[in-house]
């Protein structure tokens, strides 16, 4: 086994090696001891440097890696290559914020901002939407914003700050002049998710904006920012610590040096949900009133400090002295019942208050609670958010009624009385993220949503939807069959799982974008086809849940549970949210299931044998809510039977030549702590293997991309001149064995040389590549990317074809 030495245990061994080299007296046999723990000091040296100058968490260098990314697009000798979108065309997906021109009646203009889809714009009330905000460093976007003095100066805040498990980091915030035709990038560069943009009335210059900071580490580039010069410079006008961020922001349109900022102090850690802990005192809210020089705490009447978690905060425009703040309170409302679980089927724990309603009626100076006050609405309250109510927290006022209020959480709620009752609104998509009133007539609201955007023309009684107009779809894999046409598979978002048809009826570049009918699977699935029978499917659904379908039965009727059962002695398994899944490409009945664990059945899953230990570091003090320290990845050599590799989500990798009877661990000169993001066996030769590492979980962007030659005991960089990660998904070419392809966060990389050297593939815009595969048989490319959807490519284009006899 080689464990893989952290820099600083390295850069110790360095001290040491160096101080004994100079312990040393020079006597001949002690002069070829000294050149030897030179030698040694230098390669040490070179490693320690080497990783370390790999790592990019800066902003700017990150910015610098994306301008790199387009000279290479632009120069590309596939730069003409079109990638063909295939949908589905029949759902949307997560849409963060909404911007609408007004007054309504003289424009038809709105903007919808996507969780990782970019910026979408339509000019005729919806009939057509367009892309406009695609080929950034992200199009992960977080707020935007419409000057109230000029509609064609717009600001998008990149990065979601809902941090769910898919959300993606920003990379700054940019400004439109000229209605999203061209965009510039206006600095903070660091701030990885923007919460929201607030733009002066009068002059558009003057912009605060509401930074909620990394996603997974601290940082400073956190808080509430102000420019008055149209974004060329900054100033952190609140700033807590590296912990609390702004998640919320608004102005007092009567007096717009009055301003009230919701701060959250919040982590992410790969175990847990953002929760509070007992340490944290810094989550609440701050006034101004002198457009922020000074600030003052206004938070008397909400819960201790310790309780607060995420707040969402809204001014009324018919009076101003009163606002409205949607607290995630952590203070405990009761125990939880017996066998009780969550949304995803884990057990709960004691059930906190969650959604509450606070409401001032003197510009903050004292808040009462108005939500919940009976026994029904307090039910009503605990359910509203379900148990993640560090993802929603928007509440929005009627312009024109302050006792009208509509909170945002799985469902879109509205109060007509001050928050004392709410009701919910049906007739759409679920989890709710934005919404916009208009305030020149209260019946008009457009609505964002986990299933796009949706208008109601009368207050929510009815609505009209644009999902199959705007397809930001956020895929977490991809899987196909082998039947003629074939189908992909992928698990979505919010939307279940899903498999269209990929079909070259009229010509290999003239693939349609069609309908994805519903598949087995959640939305958080891996998916494996029996290759010699296209209606057995098995699909391992989110943490590891693992079914097997025949779909000649029916959808519905022939699912299976298969997940391996543990004695009531053993450990819970744990699966990671898109657990993998694999059919041996020796024989269709054998399948391979990663947990914490290695299962294997020869009998279609019917029965099971766990052949490997724990493979995980299994350190209990990183256990939390979400399954962690689990496999992540799974490949079997297409040569030989039992040779497996097997990675985790905590940066280890093994592999096993005897089908799981031994397993050594192969993580020597890889990056430490990288999450294991793929792993590809070679078919061509027996000891070369292909792997990548994603960094994103610890706010690094850098490409790490490997190659072995002697089965994973040594390894090569081979991410060359990449410029950025992070890295989801690296394959091997079916036809050439010199050609690789890797998926990043912000496109497709191909190699004709093993990784010497790579090429941007095709016209692809800046989108998230979860997962890509190159069907054996028909010799195209797919991708399942985290934002736009499903794209193809004829891979003939690449790699030439299969070689017919005549070709020999």
């Amino acid at each position: 086994m080689y464990p893989s030495k952290p820099h600083s245990d390295i850069l110790k061994l360095i001290i040491n090696l160096n101080i004994s080299h100079f312990q040393l007296t020079f006597t001949p046999m002690k002069r070829i001891a000294s050149r030897t723990l030179t030698i040694l000091l230098i390669f040490l040296t070179s490693i320690a440097t080497s990783q370390k100058n790999k790592v990019i968490t800066d902003g700017k260098r990150r910015l610098e890696g994306f301008e790199s990314h387009k000279t290479m697009k632009a120069s590309s000798a596939y730069k003409n290559l079109a990638w063909q979108f295939i949908g589905p065309v029949n759902i949307s997906g997560r849409v963060t914020d909404i911007a609408v021109v007004s007054p309504k009646g003289q424009n038809y203009t709105i903007y919808a901002a996507a969780a990782s889809g970019g910026v979408w714009k339509t000019e005729n009330e919806g009939t057509t939407w367009n892309p406009i905000f695609g080929q950034e460093a992200s199009t992960s976007v977080g707020d935007i914003a419409i000057a109230p003095s000029n509609p064609d100066i717009i600001w998008v805040g990149t990065g979601e700050a809902n941090i769910f498990r898919s959300s993606m980091s920003g990379s700054g915030i940019y400004k439109s002049l000229d209605g999203g035709k061209t965009w510039t990038h206006m600095g903070l560069p660091n701030s990885n998710t923007i919460a929201r943009i607030v733009i002066h009335q009068d002059n558009p210059d003057v912009v605060y904006v509401a930074v909620s900071g990394h996603e997974w580490t601290r940082n400073k580039e956190r808080g509430i920012f102000k420019t008055t010069d149209g974004g060329l410079t900054w100033k952190k006008v609140l700033y807590i610590d590296d912990l609390t961020g702004g998640i919320d922001l608004v102005m007092d349109l009567t007096d717009p040096n009055t301003l009230y900022a919701a701060m959250w102090q919040r982590i992410r850690e790969k175990w847990n949900d953002p929760r509070n802990k007992d340490s944290y005192a810094n989550s609440g809210i701050y006034k101004t009133t002198d457009g922020g020089n000074k600030w003052e705490p206004v938070n008397n009447g909400l819960p201790q400090p310790k309780y607060r978690g995420r707040i969402g905060i809204d001014i009324a425009r018919s009076d101003p002295h009163v606002l409205y703040a949607f607290v995630d309170n952590y203070e405990f409302a009761r125990e939880f019942e017996e066998d009780e679980l969550d949304s995803y089927g884990r057990p709960k724990g004691g059930v906190i208050k969650g959604a509450t309603v606070y409401r001032t009626d003197d510009k903050g100076v004292t808040w009462v609670q108005v939500s919940g006050k009976t026994e029904e609405m307090k039910e009503y309250m605990e359910k509203l958010s379900a148990t993640y109510g560090w993802v929603f927290g928007q509440i929005r006022v009627d312009p024109t009624d302050e006792n009208t209020i509509y909170v945002m959480g799985l469902r879109l709620n509205v109060s007509i009385d001050g928050g004392k009752t709410f009701k919910r609104l049906s007739g759409m998509h679920g989890d709710h993220h934005g919404l916009w009133i208009d305030p020149d007539n209260a019946n008009y609201l457009v609505n964002a949503n986990d299933g796009g955007i949706y208008v109601s023309y009368d207050k929510g009684v009815s609505w009209r939807n644009f999902q199959n107009l705007i397809p930001v779809i956020q895929f977490f894999n991809i899987g196909y069959d082998m039947d003629a046409p074939f189908h992909v598979y992928g698990s979505i978002q919010d939307h279940g799982s899903r498999r269209g048809i990929v079909d070259l009826s009229n010509g290999r570049d003239k693939i349609p974008a069609v309908d994805f009918e519903g598949a087995p699977g959640g939305e958080g699935s891996s998916h494996a086809i029996d290759p010699t029978n296209p209606n057995i499917v098995y699909s391992a659904g989110f943490y590891g849940h693992l079914y097997r379908t025949d779909l000649s039965k029916g959808l519905r009727k022939g699912g299976k549970y298969i997940l391996p059962k543990q004695f009531p002695d053993e450990p819970n398994l744990r699966g990671q949210w898109v657990a993998p899944f694999i059919i041996s490409p020796h024989n269709p009945n054998i399948l391979y299931h990663g947990m914490q664990y290695v299962f294997h059945s020869v009998d279609r899953g019917d029965t099971w044998e766990r052949i490997s230990p724990d493979l995980s570091h299994n350190n209990p003090q990183k256990s939390g809510d979400i399954p962690y320290q689990t496999v992540f990845t799974l490949s079997e050599s297409p040569l030989k039977f039992g040779l497996i590799y097997a990675g985790t989500d905590d940066g280890r990798l093994h592999v096993t030549k005897n089908g799981g009877k031994s397993w050594s661990e192969i993580v020597k000169g890889i990056a430490a702590n990288r999450w294991i993001s793929r792993v590809e066996a070679s078919r061509y030769e027996m000891g070369t293997v292909y792997m990548s590492q994603n960094g994103k979980r610890e706010d690094d962007y850098a490409a790490y991309i490997w190659k072995s030659t002697d089965f994973g005991n040594t390894w090569e960089d081979i991410s060359a001149n990449i410029p950025l990660g992070p890295v989801n998904v690296i394959r091997e070419d079916p036809i050439d064995k010199s050609i690789l392809y890797v998926g990043t966060d912000i496109g497709v990389y191909v190699s004709k040389n093993q990784g010497k050297n790579w090429s941007v593939l095709g016209d692809l815009p800046s989108t998230f590549v979860h997962d890509l595969i190159i069907h054996p048989r028909d010799n195209i490319i797919v991708i399942a990317t985290h934002g736009r959807g499903m794209w193809a490519m004829d891979a003939n284009l690449v790699n030439g074809g299969r070689k017919t006899e005549r070709d020999q």
